[in-house]
């Protein structure tokens, strides 16, 4: 086995690689484009595209693909060739600068919201130079951001990487109030990714899963989580084999994978990586997702990443942590110096009116048929977006709203009320586990993000609320007298967090308490992704977008309208694959389990000893109420789908969401209800005992 640093990255372009196979020009002209933004040459890029060629090929690599995020949320790749043909029938291998630059993708045929029409086919992928190629299965990928042939953005990349741009020149701005020029000011995440990993045998039995990536039907198994012995436990050998093929090959591709444990659930792991730029760490996560997936098929294994794949089981998140930085300081650490806290509390405060500003926005942007049935579960939190800041801070914040701290100009002191301001040490907060948004010592957790999501959404839209806020901020206060600027600072930060105190909540989200309470505090509650998605396209949130340079009305509204497709999509999915597995399997082995007790009961009263049948007698009585309530729940389900076919939009999605979703928990109870009464060789699928607990 190679030693594990020898091992690390050797599959990616990295900027070590750079240095041995591009000449020191070149290589220095291409990091001014990377690290400055500075226009790519086209002869660095000729220069570029030899040497990735060059070292591709000495790994293995056989092609080469434009790797983007299309609308549907996934990664797209088209696969050329490097063999060129010569006339005399051999072969030559070529890969140029405008190969690396720019590709060409059919644009109609993504989700594209009603940008493109069919006819209008043409696309591009550009090549993000900011996030490094890398090798798998033989194929170099390029990640790229891809666009319509008019311009208008059609991924997921090009607004997170606008949205960066503007975090990044708003926070300068702020910056500099202090005193203080970076290079550059960047987000960083650290995803951790839940997951199920369950026998690939018991997955191909259930169509429900195969279909939707959940199950429709399944009682609760006699042992769930109730214990808590899988958290944190031991990892069973074939689990370990698999985290450790998995480990390895995210190692190679310059991942930096880094905590592996179980989870709460029964099967149910979790991967947490090292923090990272934020562009680069979520193409690291697409990939992860990728490779998760096929690397259990080696093991036998399937990995589910659906938010919610087992009724009555933890559901799967995505806790996205987030924090801003330069080169040489974290902007959320709340620092030593009295000096620094105040330039901690500028950017705290500003965190905390983007929150509350655009409140709906978040919770659009982690909207999804599957995460509908997570939040507000005992895994997640609730969809009524809150910061949790932990007891110190809420003080500190507090004490500024109420007009009991202040600066002291000769010594630049922030008074809490205290002869010194009391060091806020970096774990200065619990973890609220209920919370959407809680502080975590230098950073915040978004634990609201679903597990099998794209994580670009809820990051561009975090990044372009903050640069709002530290915008406003920067209008207010440059100008300022450099001895008034303190005062003038902390009264700023005194009004925004009067105005969004409301937004902060310590308690118990999962209390029957906190929606009333949400509600008086005038918080959104929009519970089903029906009810969220509307917010991509509400006036203030456009303008938002539209001021900041992330999207255009078109490119929010394309959003709105492609995420509302596929929620519908996904719902007639679902409640089609329901109908017909209960018609087609469910219902037919109950009534012939029903027809085999009625038998057995008239035989044995035959023989004279029905006084000692009562119990079978009731449990026949239960096979044929369970069997007329599925066929009025099928029919029930089938008459409220139809209408919503009939529909489109967001008609559509408000009909699935508060009238087909409940009937469908209508039929599912029905069914499962009866999986407790027939026989264990009559029931024709994997039960959550079988799938759950296997060795």
């Amino acid at each position: 086995m190679a030693d594990l640093t020898d091992r690390f990255g050797t599959m990616v372009f990295s900027e070590d690689v750079m240095k041995e196979y591009l000449p020191k020009d070149i290589y220095k002209r291409l990091a001014a484009t990377i690290e400055d933004g500075k226009p790519l040459d086209l002869d660095v890029a000729n220069a570029v595209a030899h040497a990735m060629k060059v070292w591709a090929i000495s790994k293995g690599a056989t092609h080469y693909a434009h790797w983007f995020q299309p609308l549907s949320g996934i990664t797209s790749e088209k696969h050329d060739s490097f063999l060129e043909p010569n006339h005399d029938g051999t072969a030559i291998t070529k890969f140029t600068g405008k190969n690396l630059i720019q590709g060409e993708p059919d644009a109609s045929s993504f989700p594209n919201g009603g940008l493109r029409a069919t006819f209008e086919a043409r696309g591009y992928t550009a090549w993000d130079c900011t996030s490094p190629a890398f090798i798998k299965d033989e194929v170099l990928c390029i990640p790229t951001a891809f666009c319509s042939y008019t311009g208008e953005a059609l991924d997921k990349k090009t607004p997170l990487l606008r949205s960066m741009t503007a975090l990044d020149r708003e926070s300068k701005r702020v910056l500099a109030l202090f005193g203080k020029k970076p290079k550059k000011v960047v987000p960083s995440v650290g995803d951790e990714q839940e997951y199920f990993l369950i026998k690939k045998d018991a997955y191909r039995k259930r169509k429900d899963l195969v279909i939707t990536g959940r199950t429709l039907f399944g009682a609760t198994p006699c042992k769930g989580q109730e214990l808590e012995e899988h958290y944190f436990g031991a990892i069973r050998p074939t689990v370990s084999s698999y985290m450790k093929d998995l480990d390895s090959e995210l190692w190679a591709l310059g991942i930096p994978a880094k905590t592996k444990h179980n989870e709460v659930a029964p099967c149910q792991h979790e991967l947490a990586p090292v923090y990272g730029e934020v562009n680069e760490a979520i193409d690291q996560n697409l990939l992860m997702m990728e490779k998760m997936k096929l690397i259990a098929s080696r093991h036998d294994l399937v990995c589910l990443l659906h938010e919610k794949p087992f009724e009555g089981i933890n559901g799967s998140g995505k806790h996205n942590n987030w924090s801003l930085g330069t080169e040489s300081e974290n902007l959320l650490d709340p620092g030593e110096t009295p000096l620094d806290n105040l330039q901690f509390i500028v950017f705290l405060t500003a965190v905390i009116e983007a929150v509350d500003n655009y409140q709906d926005l978040l919770r659009a942007s982690v909207a999804s048929a599957g995460n509908d049935h997570r939040l507000g579960a005992n895994e997640a939190p609730p969809a009524i977006v809150s910061i949790f800041l932990g007891d110190q801070l809420t003080e500190v914040v507090e004490k500024i709203a109420d007009g009991k701290a202040s600066i002291h100009a000769t010594h630049g002191v922030l008074d809490l009320g205290a002869n010194t301001l009391p060091k806020l040490m970096q774990d200065n907060t619990d973890r609220n586990r209920t919370s959407p948004f809680a502080f975590t010592g230098n950073k915040f957790e978004f634990r609201a993000c679903g597990s099998e999501q794209n994580v670009s959404d809820p990051n561009t839209v975090l990044d372009v609320a903050v640069a709002k806020s530290l915008k406003s901020f920067a209008d207010a206060l440059e100008g300022t007298p450099e001895d008034k600027f303190q005062d003038a600072a902390l009264d700023y930060c005194k009004k925004v967090l009067t105005e969004h105190k409301r937004i902060l909540f310590s308690g118990d989200g999962y209390s029957d308490e906190w929606p009333i309470e949400a509600e008086k505090r005038g918080l959104a509650n929009n519970k089903t992704t029906a009810d969220a998605l509307p917010a991509f396209v509400a006036e203030k949130n456009i303008a938002l977008f539209e001021e900041m340079g992330v999207l255009t009305r078109a490119e929010a509204q394309c959003r709105y309208d492609c995420k509302l497709e596929k929620y519908n999509k996904l719902m007639n999915i679902e409640a089609t694959t329901m109908v017909r597995e209960a018609r087609r399997t469910y219902r037919p082995v109950i009534t012939a389990y029903a027809t085999k007790v009625a038998k057995g009961l008239e035989a044995i009263r035959a023989a004279g000893a029905d006084a000692a049948m009562q119990c079978e007698q009731n449990t026949l009585n239960k096979l044929c109420y369970g069997i007329t309530e599925i066929n009025d729940s099928i029919k029930a389900l089938d008459a409220l789908h139809k209408e919503a076919e009939a529909l489109d939009g967001q008609e559509q999605a408000n009909k699935y969401a508060h009238e087909v979703v409940p009937a469908m928990d209508r039929l599912r109870a029905a069914v499962d209800a009866m999986e407790e009464i027939v026989a264990r060789d009559y029931w024709p699928v994997p039960t959550y005992d079988d799938i759950l607990f296997y060795v």
